[in-house]
This record gives C-alpha cells, sequence and structure tokens, in this order.
C-alpha cells in the first residue's frame, strides 16, 4: 500500500519544456510517416499533464506487475474519468492508497492485484473510494 499523502496537481509544470527527438527507433516495419515527425516533443503535451484533473503517483510494490505497472513506476492519474471495468485505478483503500484494477463479476465490483506470482486478495469497490483513473505509465529502465 502506498502511503497516504495529499496528492499535487502537475498543470503548473514550466511552459517550454521540451525534449528533441533525436530519430525514431524502429521496433517493427519503418513507419512512412515518421520523415513527417516533429523534432521535439513536450511530455506535458504528451501524457496531458497541463490538465488541472491530472496527477503522478509513485508506486511502490509489485501488485500489478502483470499489467505492466512495476515497482518504483510512475502513474498519471485521472481524477475527471469515470471508472469502469477494466480500468487501472488509484483507490484508498484502509488509508491509503492502492493501484489495482477494476473489476465486475456477478454484478459486484472488486479491486484486483495483478500479480500471478504473489497473492494479493481481491478488495470489494464498494468499501472504498475510487480516487482516480490511471491513464499512462513510465518506467525508469535504469532504477
Amino acid at each position: 500500500m502506498l502511503p497516504m499523502l495529499r496528492p499535487v496537481p502537475i498543470a503548473e509544470v514550466p511552459e517550454g519544456l521540451r525534449l528533441r527527438i533525436v530519430a525514431s527507433a524502429g521496433a517493427g516495419f519503418p513507419s512512412p510517416a515518421q520523415d513527417w515527425e516533429s523534432d521535439a516533443i513536450s511530455l506535458v503535451e504528451l501524457l496531458r499533464l497541463d490538465r488541472a484533473a491530472s496527477f503522478v503517483f509513485r508506486i511502490s510494490g509489485w501488485s500489478m506487475f502483470d499489467a505492466g505497472i512495476h515497482d518504483k513506476d510512475v502513474v498519471v492519474v485521472d481524477r475527471d474519468t469515470t471508472p469502469s471495468n477494466g480500468h487501472i485505478v488509484i483507490a484508498i483503500v484502509d488509508g491509503g492508497f492502492v493501484c489495482r484494477q477494476l473489476v465486475v463479476r456477478d454484478g459486484a465490483a472488486l479491486l484486483e492485484p495483478r500479480n500471478s506470482q504473489q497473492t494479493y486478495p481481491p478488495t470489494p469497490a464498494d468499501d472504498v473510494e475510487i480516487w482516480g483513473v490511471v491513464r499512462a505509465s513510465v518506467r525508469d529502465f535504469q532504477r
């Protein structure tokens, strides 16, 4: 479980924060449109962090490993998205933030972990506050 801290909106990121694109790196067949790509990107625009409803959390633990979210990853969370079946969400459980997948089974909403190597029990979603919906994740491969 993540420690309970007050989330801070990140809409105040300095303007002009842009990264230069060095080149395209192939991960399959080359795209005919890659010559039309801009030579700079803004992570704020790409991850849509300039919205007042967007927040960033650092994940602690391995309960979402099979969903591709690892320990120390950063997730972008939207507070203005209505959570629905299959969404990865941030919820408040027992006074702390947790990252889980919202699953509806037999009419009951559950928050389920995604790690086949460890046993984490699902949590009934009726008993918790779903704080926001995870929209993107970022991983530092050097960690």
